[in-house]
């Protein structure tokens, strides 16, 4: 099992995820550059967090045509396992790797803090180690973390269950001032409809640890790791 942490000018969660993968979950991890074009010998790829290309034009617009995209469009169509996380998730939305848009959050200012989230699914490769229903904190910060879909697309992500984690106050009870960044259907990360390829806006790397505050995300990398053992 080896996870590739893509790197993009700009990136500056690299390093974050690199840790957790080769010093908590003891697992062979590199950086990919994101100029290279071959992630052949990779099991996961990493896009995460940061301003890829200082975030001008657009969130994630300009690294959507790095070359390193290209070979993961095509990792994924192989059923490779894809996480985007932050602006890992903003650069999958804009390479069409997942359907939508993030814009601006409600707010229209940056937001930095811990959130709660509720686990939608558990049936998946990236959550079959929490519990379906289970409420998890995880931090977040950004500025455009606001999901938002036409009404036949968030239609087709509800029908297809493709969110697996939701922006919930702290009894997992659904409402306006639990949604920090106003996305639509309380969308904090969801899935392609092939299953493989996860963005999302809260950060896993950042709690993964018990010295950090908490380790809820750590179950995330974990539920990777398991995948991957029941699939060999």
């Amino acid at each position: 099992m080896r996870f590739g942490v893509v790197v993009f000018p700009g990136s500056n969660c690299d390093l974050d995820a690199l840790y957790v993968l080769r010093n908590v979950l003891g697992v062979p991890a590199d950086l990919v550059w994101h100029g290279q074009a071959d992630l052949s010998g990779y099991d996961t790829v990493i896009l995460p967090g940061g301003f890829s290309y200082g975030d001008y034009l657009r969130a994630g617009a300009l690294a959507a045509f790095s070359p390193v995209m290209g070979a993961v469009k095509s990792y994924a169509e192989r059923g490779g396992l894809v996480v985007g996380i932050c602006n890992g998730f903003q650069i999958l939305v804009e390479a069409g790797l997942l359907p939508g848009a993030l814009i601006t959050n409600k707010t229209l200012s940056f937001i930095c803090r811990e959130v709660p989230l509720r686990v939608e699914r558990t049936d998946t490769p990236f959550t079959k180690l929490y519990r379906l229903g289970e409420i998890i904190r995880l931090p977040i910060a950004h500025q455009t973390g606001n999901y938002m879909g036409n009404p036949d697309t968030l239609a087709q992500i509800q029908n297809h269950r493709q969110i697996l984690f939701r922006y919930c106050g702290e009894e997992g009870e659904s409402s306006p001032d639990a949604n920090p960044n106003g996305s639509a259907l309380d969308i904090a990360g969801l899935q392609n409809l092939q299953g493989n390829v996860l963005g999302m806006m809260p950060h896993p790397e950042r709690a993964s640890e018990s010295v950090l505050g908490r380790a809820d995300g750590l179950r995330l990398f974990e539920s990777i790791l398991a995948h991957a053992q029941h699939r060999n």
